[in-house]
This record gives structure tokens, C-alpha cells and sequence, in this order.
């Protein structure tokens, strides 16, 4: 099991999006993300938060939202995210050892190379849903079947 933490910095009508193309072996390989990961021992949701923002980024966060949790479930594989959005830091934005950062328009966001799932998550954040709980199954690449709040949801 693996515990994550994964953040949409939002600035107006656009996210911070990292397009992950530097690490040969990245699960993320080639995808638009936001930005976050794992967390080290002893942190809470905020901590790993903070602390990979600031990594990934240069920015210290000074105010955040904690959305939902993202259960990724993929053959005997599991990862718990705690996905955030942010709306205030500090700091100067500097590049990214992981890939390249943009600020994608929340529009085009679709228009990227995307895992399935989260064009579902990403369209709860747009649609400012409550709290919630989403799982996402996956077989390779391939999302077989999404719940949110532990209701199927349709995929097709």
C-alpha cells in the first residue's frame, strides 16, 4: 500500500500541471499530473503536501483544500491519494526535476494525455463536490471500474 499525496494549484481559470517525461521508470510516465507524491514517515496528509509542493515546485503553500481520498487499485497494487487544490503560496515557481511544468486552462485539461480516472476527479473538483471518496481500478492502463462514496459509477 502506498500513500500519496496529489495537489492542483489553482491560479484564475488555470492548475499547475506537471507533464511527467523525466524519469525512465514512472508509472506517470508521459501524463499530465498535478503535482505531489510520496509520503515519508511520520507525516500527515498537509505535511506530505507541503513538503512535495515545495519540492516539485519552489512554492510554499499558505492555503489549501483537502477534496477527497483516491483509492488506485491495480492488480495486487494499491495507493491511497489525498488530493488537494491550493490557492495561495510564496515563493518563486522553479523547475522541475520530474518533467516540465504549465499552467494548463481547467478547459484544456482534457485535451492532455490523461489517466482515465482522473478526468473523473478533475471534473468533481471543477463541479466543487463535497468531500469524497473515489476509487479507481485499473487492469494495465485502463480504468475497469470507478466508485465514488461506494456507488458504482458508469465509465463508458
Amino acid at each position: 500500500m502506498t500513500l500519496t499525496t496529489l495537489c492542483y494549484l489553482e491560479r484564475g481559470d488555470r492548475y499547475l500541471m506537471l507533464h511527467r517525461t523525466k524519469k525512465e521508470r514512472d508509472v506517470n510516465r508521459d501524463k499530465w499530473i498535478g503535482v505531489g507524491g510520496k509520503f515519508e514517515p511520520g507525516e500527515s496528509p498537509e505535511d506530505c503536501l507541503r513538503r512535495e509542493v515545495r519540492e516539485e515546485t519552489g512554492l510554499r503553500l499558505t492555503s489549501w483544500r483537502f477534496r477527497g481520498i483516491v483509492t488506485f487499485v491495480q492488480d495486487d497494487w494499491c495507493e491511497y491519494m489525498h488530493l488537494f487544490t491550493a490557492d495561495a503560496w510564496e515563493g518563486e515557481e522553479r523547475p522541475c526535476d520530474e518533467g516540465e511544468l504549465a499552467w494548463i486552462g481547467k478547459r484544456e485539461l482534457y485535451d492532455l494525455t490523461l489517466w482515465q480516472g482522473d478526468r473523473i476527479f478533475l471534473r468533481l473538483l471543477e463541479e466543487d463536490a463535497p468531500f469524497f471518496s473515489l476509487k479507481l481500478i485499473y487492469r494495465g492502463e485502463s480504468l475497469i471500474a470507478a466508485e465514488r462514496d461506494g456507488v458504482p459509477l458508469d465509465i463508458d
